[in-house]
Parts: structure tokens; sequence; C-alpha cells
């Protein structure tokens, strides 16, 4: 079982999410993360993280609803449901997956799977 300390940062950065909050999300992470967001792109590093927190292509903060937390060593899985709005498409509905490696106290790597719902 992995200390409750690693679930707490987990929803301390879904918590940032909701809010759009760039510090409370980036004090969750070690400096060099790693975020895949599978089928889309790879981020590296706080910088590039930060720049992908509020991405243009999207307005406002997205609903996130975490259904499922799951832990395991240094492994957080979540899975839920969101919403969102694109700049070009309007509103949207999505499932996730993201799990969480974590190191030294702080998430190193996020790998999210996003499939879009009807």
């Amino acid at each position: 079982m992995t200390p409750p300390a690693q679930r707490d940062l987990v929803a301390e950065y879904f918590e940032g999410f909701r809010t759009s909050d760039h510090p409370r999300i980036l004090a969750t992470l070690t400096e060099d993360v790693e975020w895949v967001i599978h089928g889309h792109r790879t981020t590296r590093g706080r910088a590039e993280f930060d720049g992908e927190i509020e991405n243009p292509a999207f307005t406002g903060s997205p609903g996130l609803d975490v259904q499922r937390v799951y832990e395991d060593g240094p492994v957080v899985v979540t899975t839920g449901e969101g919403h969102g709005e694109s700049v070009d498409h309007g509103p949207f509905r999505f499932a996730f997956t993201d799990l969480f490696t974590f190191r030294d106290g702080r998430i190193a790597r996020v790998d999210s799977y996003v499939v879009p719902l009807p």
C-alpha cells in the first residue's frame, strides 16, 4: 500500500486543474516531470507542463470527476470522466485514466489516456 501522501498529492493535482491553479499543480511535480498524453503529445519538465495546463485550444477550466483511485507502490491510477470546452468545437465530454508515477514524494510522470464521449 502506498503512503496516503501520494493519494493526497494526486487530489491536489486534480483540484489545481479544476481551478486552473498553476502553482498548485506545479507544486505536486518533480522538476523533470514527463506528461505523456497518449496519441497527442509528450511534455518534459515543469515549464512545458505549465504551458499545457491552460492549452489555448480550450477555454475555462475542465470539470473532472475522479471515480476510482488505485495505488500500488510508487504508482497511483485514477479513472473518471470530465468535460471542457474547445475553442473550435464547443463543449465536449471525455473519459480518462491517468497513471501517476512518483519519485521522491512528487509526481515524476503522468500517463494520460483520454477517450471522447458522446
